[in-house]
């Protein structure tokens, strides 16, 4: 299952298609959350998604193993997936994850129980999807010791050896010639020997991850091999099917022992059924040793299973989101045009303006409501105008005449533009950073307007503002 910001349609989460358990609250992308630089914040968010996790599961709409969070900094603006990740610096992202896992699973270790079960990926120098040809499937990151130390491993260490996150995920790529999966040196050296992985926690391959250790990284000559390199280098779990077709066939050839099969059995059972370390959380709520999800213990003996339909979308959630969103918000420009008086009259224009699940970024949920710019500014008392004039990635012009028009009889023009999973996405990196279409266009006749103009910026990758920075008829740039 899934989530980064909010319980996630996802294979294992079910959404109803209406009443209960149709929606969850969902919060900004992680890297607006890592924007605001609030680290009470960032549990507090986690708290409200495990309580709406844990709520899904208990009705049997999710399980207890989440695929999450994306702690890979971001190093480079063309990367598609870099608005799953808090930033690109390692100090920040240390401190988003060890909050973000201790809202998550319900603290840090000592606990009663996990609430869910969380997974830091992608483990290790995994930031290129496709870029010119390169796919992540085989590319191999050569990366010096220092930079693995220094800004590739550190927040994976937060993660493991701060935040006690119950599972880590291998990543698509070979780390220095060896397939992130099947490399020894990450899964044991550094992350059990060194950080303290130990063996009540487990490792998964990223989807398929297992199979292209044959397949593209061509690094064994049969996916029986590649499944063992796997599962011997401490890969206890496979997402895809190269385990389970290829397992018996290594076992069979003496590729692996039971011993190894056991290991990694033993790891992922363990995140259900590891006994408390404390003794007296044992006597608190029972006289026998706990799992440590309560997979295996009566509902009534722990409030995490008591957890349902009312825990979702409430008041304090929903506030939350909003405080997160606000707090995310970054001026790039002003030039002391804000606060704006609702008295002025408002052209609301772009492709984001009006906008509805676009604004939700990626592996997202169905949310209780939208607030679209558009209805936010009409909700806060501004006499409004709305066009949309142009497309995200658009050519035509056909929409520029209604928007000029409209801006020609507003006190502010607002332009609501910026990318989206047209552009940038998981598998699919950008090769350049300006403004995608032709919004640019747009907003320099916007801007000839001679009116006092609020540029908001969507989506999760930067675009380059160069332009926009230079022009003094932009008064506000925020992204």
């Amino acid at each position: 299952m899934y989530f980064k910001h909010g319980v996630a349609g996802s294979p294992g989460v079910t959404f109803a298609s209406s009443g209960n358990f149709s929606s969850a609250t969902s919060f900004p992308q992680p890297i607006v959350l890592g924007a605001t630089f609030d680290m009470e914040l960032i549990k507090a968010s986690a708290v409200v998604t495990s309580t709406e996790a844990r709520a899904f599961s208990n009705a049997g709409r999710a399980g207890l193993d989440f695929f999450t969070p994306n702690i890979n900094p971001f190093k480079d603006p063309r990367w598609g997936r870099g608005q799953e990740t808090p930033g690109e610096d390692p100090f920040l992202t240390s401190q988003y994850v060890i909050n973000l896992i201790d809202g998550l699973q319900g603290g840090i270790d000592p606990r009663p129980y996990y609430k869910i079960a969380a997974d830091c990926k992608h483990f290790a120098a995994y930031d290129l999807e496709n870029w010119e040809g390169i796919d992540r499937s085989d590319f191999d990151a050569k990366v010096s010791l220092q930079d693995l130390s220094e800004y590739y491993l550190p927040s994976f260490q937060s993660c493991v050896r701060d935040a006690k996150v119950a599972s880590v995920m291998c990543s698509f790529n070979s780390v220095n010639g060896i397939p992130s999966c099947a490399n020894s040196y990450l899964l044991q050296d550094v992350l059990r020997d060194f950080w303290g992985f130990n063996e009540d926690r487990w490792v998964t391959a990223d989807c398929d991850a297992v199979g292209n250790i044959f397949n593209t990284h061509n690094f064994t000559k049969s996916l029986a091999e590649a499944a063992a390199d796997a599962l011997k280098a401490g890969t206890d779990l496979d997402c895809g099917t190269t385990y389970s077709m290829y397992l018996p066939e290594a076992l069979e050839k003496s590729l692996i022992t039971r011993a190894d099969l056991e290991k990694a059995l033993t790891r992922q059972y363990a995140s259900l059924m590891r006994c408390v370390a404390i003794l007296e959380f044992a006597i608190h709520y029972t006289n026998t040793p706990h799992d440590r999800a309560g997979y295996f213990d009566s509902p009534e003996l722990q409030p995490y299973r008591q957890l349902d339909w009312s825990d979702v979308n409430k008041p304090d959630a929903e506030a939350l989101a909003y405080r997160a969103a606000a707090e995310g918000l970054v001026l790039i420009k002003n030039t002391d045009l804000l606060p704006l008086s609702p008295t002025k009259r408002l052209a609301v224009i772009g492709p984001y303006a009006n906008a509805t699940s676009a604004m939700q970024g990626n592996y997202f949920g169905a949310a209780p409501f939208i607030v679209t710019p558009l209805q936010g500014a009409v909700t806060a008392g501004f006499r409004v105008q709305y066009a949309h004039g142009t497309d995200v990635g658009g050519t035509s012009d056909a929409g520029f005449k209604e928007a000029i028009n409209i801006g020609k009889s507003a006190d502010v023009i607002i332009f609501a533009g910026g990318i989206d999973h047209t552009i940038e996405d998981e598998a699919k990196d950008r090769l350049i950073i300006t403004w995608t279409g032709n919004q640019l266009e747009l907003i320099k006749q916007l801007a000839a307007l001679g009116k006092p103009m609020i540029i908001v910026q969507f989506g999760g990758g930067q675009v380059d503002d160069s332009e926009l920075l230079a022009n003094d008829a932009v008064s506000v740039i925020s992204s």
